[in-house]
């Protein structure tokens, strides 16, 4: 089986994405790909830089325009495709989201993104509901599929319940990059840490693990330095093995093969979900146990 990776740059118009995106999507397929995902929130540059109310106008409903386009795409060549969206659920209710569409243009499943971050030029508190769907793991024709988004990848608990559903990929599409002051001295250990979490969360889990970033750097306040997104979307295997890795700084179709009896090989030899000690693990739903 093939996965597509779409790692690609985001202009100020959501049309032009959207055309892009398909682009992308219908290369994909032409190099064998059956799963094609894009960047998270790809229809848009990462507004997220800065609190302004005017930008909820870019969000959509779902089903929406975005699954019409690419819900016919998917049906005309038979492909699975996540297609992370800024979702309007209602009046002052907005997510940001991801849709799985499958081979016959329909909508297989939603997920909102659960953990939501609020950092310098990244003010998603303001703009996203936390989801309400829980985590989920679900079924295409080519694979079952773990949706999961950017900051949900730091979580092993996400990372966790998603393949305990029987994820067999656990997918994050992604919006990070540095900021440029901190390049030089932090953006090495920042990068390393990325791969390093997903990677673990591979291993600990015997999944695929696919991650799907943006490249460019993109300003969206004044005086602000903007963010460069550092692209590097890849793949690993359930041995936390790289298989497949895009570049910093390019908008590239990565084309990556897999093979899903490697989840039961590698669970045999690492049986990590045999041993866990489930009878013991209820503390793990408290925020903090220093102070008890």
């Amino acid at each position: 089986m093939k996965i597509g990776l779409i790692q690609m740059s985001c202009s100020p118009n959501p049309s032009e994405n959207v055309a892009q995106a398909v682009s992308h999507i219908e290369e994909a397929e032409r190099g064998g790909a059956c799963i094609v995902c894009l960047p998270e929130l790809f229809r848009s540059q990462y507004f997220c830089q800065r609190e302004d109310a005017a930008l909820f106008d870019l969000a959509e409903s779902i089903p929406g325009p975005t699954t019409e386009v690419l819900g016919k795409i998917a049906k005309e060549k038979k492909l699975s495709i996540l297609v992370p969206l800024f979702e309007r659920r209602a009046a002052g209710v907005y997510h940001n989201s991801l849709v799985v569409m499958n081979e016959k243009g329909e909508i297989s499943g939603l997920y909102r993104k659960m953990h939501i971050p609020d950092d310098p030029a990244y003010y998603e508190k303001f703009y996203f509901t936390p989801g309400d769907k829980g985590f989920q793991a679900i079924k295409t024709s080519y694979a079952t599929i773990g949706p999961l988004i950017c900051w949900d990848q730091w979580y092993p608990e996400a990372a966790r319940l998603t393949a305990l559903q029987g994820a067999e990929l656990l997918v994050y599409p992604t919006a990070i990059g540095w900021h440029p002051a901190e390049k030089t001295q932090e953006g090495t250990a920042q990068r390393e840490a990325w791969i390093t979490i997903q990677r673990s969360h591979a291993i600990a889990n015997g999944v695929f693990v696919v991650s799907v970033n943006r490249v460019g750097h993109e300003i969206q306040s004044e005086g602000g330095d903007g963010i460069e997104f550092w692209g590097s979307s890849f793949v690993c295997d359930p041995f936390g093995v790289i298989l497949a890795q895009a570049s910093v700084e390019k908008e590239e179709v990565l084309l990556v093969d897999i093979d899903l009896k490697r989840i039961e090989e590698t669970r045999r030899n690492w049986p990590f979900l045999r041993d866990r000690r489930i009878d013991v693990y209820g503390e793990i739903t408290k925020r903090y146990l220093g102070d008890e």
